[in-house]
């Protein structure tokens, strides 16, 4: 379906063709037939399907007209500042023309200029949960006019904590039979579904199967390579392809800033981002990857969520994701809107790669093309030689966003070494090259079976995960003993380890006589 079809305002039509929208992804065109008559909705879609569109449209139509409650503004919901910042951007672009205005409000900055511009009106209010309970909380923010509620990524803000935040934001908005409410998520869990359930009226559920673009629409390589080299294949791609955007992913904060520092050695213009960058740098940073002036960009899996790049030339996993859903939301990032895309993975040569890449092959039910890394792939490393684990930041590096008490603790620790077990690069038993070669010619599933077998009793993927950390039990299991009305909730005094020569001083004079 065409957005042409659509029987959109002008001024809505209009500003939607000149940002190049022409046919409606599949879940733009399912929803837009359901909501544009007002009816509740809760979408399961993948990031990138396009379901920002999706619910804009709807809420700008719906304003434009009257729709349910004339005069009123609506709220759009999302768990990140960065995904605020992008759904305002889009905001503006499809309503360029319509004289609505809109307005985005998160944590992270300042508050005076988001209360002057809320003050001013706002037709559109783009906000994470704690901004919008904040500015409520100070009489700044004005729900009562809310006819219109889209919360994005809402298994998200659940896995990030923010369910009771939403709890507490919706009984202060006008009441479902008043208002239209969009839920869209990744996945369709328990917590969406009772969210759904409590907090719409006869909601329709709108489910677009997870995208196949992994398998069809992204060049896919595997590229098994000795975890020292993957600098060297890194500068080969570069060096050979030259690719207009790059996101280079790594798995820990720190692997993020020595990668970076090591590519400047190499002259390549980048710049990283994770998730201890003040907001004022992380939008800088995004809007100059954005506009091309930082064609390289390293990256977190936390921090990179939100990012939402058009025309993102290639994704590189330099450490392969832990989680297998994150390997698909990477490279998911190098094809949007039908866009091929290009995707390379390096695997090292280390258990945890292997069972890293076993669980991602099982995810998504297909062998991921696979090469072993030869002298040709490799580009020439300018900074091979340097201790860069331990290279301690120079304090007036225009990257070091770190101040104070934090900033002295990090530069302490890159001094004693560099843990590589967070790393992600793990000593012990590595992969030979007569087995690298002789596994590139195995399906996906003699590969998981070679690794199980080969590790067995070593590593187990199944028992990988942590357990969570109860407050009445430490993690082996030993109860401690609380006695919460005298000690307000802290260990009672007697179970405090007590070290050091100040600690048995302090033991000395509290012992019962």
């Amino acid at each position: 379906m065409n957005y042409s079809e659509i029987n959109l305002f002008e001024t809505l039509a209009s500003g939607i063709s000149e940002a190049g929208y022409v046919t409606c992804t599949p879940v733009q065109e399912q929803v837009l037939k359901i909501s544009l008559d007002g009816s509740d909705l809760y979408v399961q879609s993948q990031t990138g399907t396009g379901k920002t569109a999706a619910f804009l449209v709807t809420i700008m139509q719906q304003l434009l007209s009257g729709g349910k409650c004339e005069g009123k503004n609506a709220l759009v919901m999302v768990p990140t500042r960065e995904l605020a910042v992008q759904v305002e951007e889009e905001a503006k672009k499809l309503g360029k023309n319509t004289g609505l205005k809109f307005v985005s409000i998160y944590g992270g900055v300042g508050y005076e200029e988001q209360i002057a511009r809320l003050e001013k009106g706002a037709d559109i209010i783009i906000g994470t949960p704690g901004r919008v309970i904040d500015l409520k909380e100070q009489d700044k923010l004005d729900l009562t006019h809310v006819s219109y509620l889209a919360i994005d990524e809402a298994d998200r803000m659940f896995d990030m904590g923010f369910y009771p935040d939403l709890r507490k934001i919706l009984k202060f908005l006008p009441s479902s039979e008043t208002r239209q409410t969009m839920l869209f998520s990744a996945t369709l869990n328990t917590y969406v579904k009772n969210l759904a359930y409590e907090y719409t009226k006869d909601a329709k559920e709108v489910t677009i199967e997870a995208e196949n673009i992994t398998v069809d629409e992204i060049d896919q390589e595997l590229i098994h390579v000795g975890s020292d080299d993957k600098i060297k294949l890194l500068m080969g791609i570069i060096s050979r392809e030259k690719p207009d955007s790059l996101i280079i992913f790594c798995n820990t904060k720190k692997y993020c800033e020595i990668l970076s520092r090591r590519l400047d050695a190499n002259g390549v213009k980048n710049e990283f981002i994770i998730g201890d960058l003040p907001q004022t740098k992380r939008l800088r940073i995004m809007n100059n990857f954005k506009s091309g002036k930082i064609k390289c960009l390293i990256a977190t899996d936390v921090a990179a969520r939100g990012i939402d790049v058009n025309d993102l030339a290639m994704v590189i996993n330099y450490d392969l994701p832990n989680e297998a859903e994150n390997y698909v939301h990477r490279i998911g990032r190098t094809a949007r809107a039908g866009k091929k895309g290009k995707a390379y993975s390096f695997c090292g040569d280390t258990q945890e790669d292997a069972f890293n890449l076993m669980g991602i092959e099982k995810y998504i039910e297909k062998k991921i093309p696979y090469i072993v890394a030869g002298s040709e792939d490799f580009g020439t490393d300018l900074s091979e030689g340097k201790n860069w684990n331990t290279e301690k930041r120079n304090r007036n590096d225009s990257k070091n966003f770190r101040s104070g008490r934090k900033s002295d603790k990090n530069d302490r620790n890159r001094k004693a070494g560099f843990n590589k077990k967070s790393s992600g690069f793990r000593s012990g038993e590595r992969t030979s090259r007569e087995e690298l070669d002789r596994l590139s010619s195995m399906s996906a599933d003699e590969r998981r079976e070679y690794f199980k077998q080969k590790y067995a009793g070593k590593y187990s993927f199944e028992q990988k995960t942590r357990k969570p950390y109860d407050i009445n039990n430490n993690r082996n299991g030993k109860k401690r003993n609380f006695d919460r009305k005298k000690n307000g909730g802290k260990p009672a005094s007697s179970q405090v380890k007590k070290t050091g020569f100040f600690g048995r001083l302090f033991a000395m004079f509290t012992k019962k006589k």
